[in-house]
């Protein structure tokens, strides 16, 4: 039952990040009183095996739609082949001031400067092992506001440690704009030494758990011919074991003239659409299927989402599209496959 068209008028009357914590609320409430299912489109499996994990279908939920893991079981009713919850810090941290999010629906465009606001590892944690979630579980992870950045490895060890038993895949965040210097990560002898480390941390964990959990990177749509190929050098190097293409956008060329343009923080949406493709095809030619890719940014169709998978990617996930189209993309594209 598709009841999305009739309260998206009413949800776009609230201020954007009230409308967030209200939708969840209202996911959490039919699910918890067994609405949740009249909410999911009818849709086939598409099985598909990522990362050595078996996805029910290829349709995923990007990270920052449930920060904390409040709302895991709530989630999966909308029929999500995984979801990725975070991004969260080793320790819990408000985030940047309010008005951090905004609307921008004639370019079906969502601009955020969150700043990574989480109730902290431990908190997620929590929540995860209270769940009753079967499915594939990302679990997202970033460094505080206020670790130097030259100690930001520390903060990721202390994510890939605590979250390891409890996520199927573990993503590092290394490319949120709302995070000052964050995307620093990404650049040369920076990213080698923290994947270094962090695989080298993996190798350990599995040793001591006896099973292997697979660890993904994110990466933004703003890098270079150049810079992508050197990520995908070092993914290879280290054999990470997946990347997930793209974050929002610091670019503003696709909202020029529009009264929120000189907002700062990362644009998602229709307009990060073309930047996040070239971004799959430039890692694909560079890694030639040895690292899989996760696609996300700009999907609101089911064409979109095809033009990631053509492009190179093996998995997509949706957010913005999510906000703009309701949960009938997701079937709309499982349903296209």
């Amino acid at each position: 039952m598709n009841i999305y068209p009739l309260l998206r008028p009413l949800l776009f009357n609230l201020d954007p990040e009230t409308a967030h914590e209200v939708t969840l609320k209202l996911l959490k409430a039919a699910h918890q009183s067994g609405l949740g299912k009249l909410i999911l489109t009818e849709m086939g499996d598409k099985p598909v095996t990522v990362m050595g994990l078996n996805f029910k279908n290829p349709v995923g939920l990007a990270a920052g739609m449930d920060k904390n893991g409040d709302y895991i079981e709530a989630l999966s009713d909308l029929g999500f082949g995984f979801i990725e919850i975070g991004t969260v810090t080793p320790r819990p941290q408000p985030g940047n001031p309010k008005p951090r999010l905004f609307r921008l629906p004639e370019h079906q465009a969502i601009i955020n400067r969150m700043g990574f606001n989480n109730l902290g590892l431990d908190h997620l944690l929590s929540q995860v092992k209270d769940s009753h979630y079967s499915g594939i579980l990302g679990i997202n992870i970033g460094k505080n506001f206020d670790t130097p950045i030259e100690q930001a490895v520390d903060d990721y060890l202390i994510g890939l440690r605590k979250a390891y038993s409890l996520a199927s895949y573990i993503t590092l965040n290394v490319s949120s704009p709302n995070t000052k210097n964050l995307r620093q990560l990404q650049q040369g002898d920076e990213l080698k030494s923290l994947i270094s480390s962090l695989k080298e941390e993996q190798i350990k964990l599995e040793r001591e758990h006896g099973f292997y959990v697979p660890l993904a990177l994110k990466i933004a749509p703003d890098l270079n011919d150049d810079e992508i190929s050197h990520i995908g050098r070092l993914l290879l190097e280290f054999s990470i074991d997946g990347v997930i293409a793209t974050n929002t956008t610091i670019a503003r060329d696709k909202i020029t003239g529009h009264p929120f343009a000189n907002e700062a923080g990362g644009l998602s949406g229709a307009p990060v659409k073309e930047a996040a493709t070239r971004v799959v095809r430039g890692l694909s030619a560079e890694c030639q299927g040895k690292v899989p890719i996760i696609a996300a940014g700009g999907i609101l169709s089911a064409e979109d989402a095809q033009e990631k998978l053509s492009a190179g990617a093996s998995l997509v996930q949706v957010y913005s599209g999510l906000i703009y189209k309701g949960p009938q993309l997701i079937a709309d594209i499982v349903d296209a496959l």
